[in-house]
């Protein structure tokens, strides 16, 4: 089976999809198991994604505060 790469806003616009089709009573019952299954997956996805930006972010910030510090201890 191939592995399907999801990026963070695919997955979030398909939580969209599925909030929108529970919301309106168009996810029949025989699905509904499924959709939630679903829905668990892409929530922990993005939770995730987000997760390691904010390491990511945090990891680059602080190594730029590191350059400034150098930087000004050079002067």
């Amino acid at each position: 089976m191939t592995e399907v790469i999801l990026t963070y806003d695919e997955a979030y616009r398909e939580l969209d999809e599925i909030h929108d089709s529970l919301v309106n009573g168009e996810v029949p019952v025989d699905v509904l198991a499924e959709k939630l299954k679903r829905t668990a997956f892409l929530v922990k996805y993005c939770k995730e994604k987000l997760q390691s930006a904010d390491k990511d972010v945090n990891a680059i910030i602080s190594e730029m505060e590191q350059e400034e510090k150098v930087s000004k201890g050079a002067l």
